[in-house]
């Protein structure tokens, strides 16, 4: 286990890393992962992975054959 001072020494180097003004975010984040790692472990529950309409439209549609030839295919056959 990590000692009182040694939670100190890791507390500073992180202060340092990401400033103060950040350690609040970070905690938060943190703390909100933690509970839904719980939440997520106690629920039995079937996950729904259907993509919502917003992820839909991110999507780009799947590229044809046809698109990725090029327009003029004759410069790859070669003439005699």
């Amino acid at each position: 286990m990590l000692s009182s001072n040694n939670l100190l020494i890791l507390l500073a180097i992180v202060a340092v890393l990401f400033g103060a003004r950040k350690l609040p975010e970070i905690g938060k984040g943190v703390g909100e992962a933690i509970k839904n790692f719980k939440k997520g472990i106690s629920e039995q529950e079937h996950i729904d992975v259907t993509p919502t309409k917003e992820d839909a439209a991110k999507v780009e549609p799947p590229k044809t054959e046809a698109a990725a030839k090029p327009a003029d295919e004759n410069k790859d056959k070669k003439t005699v």
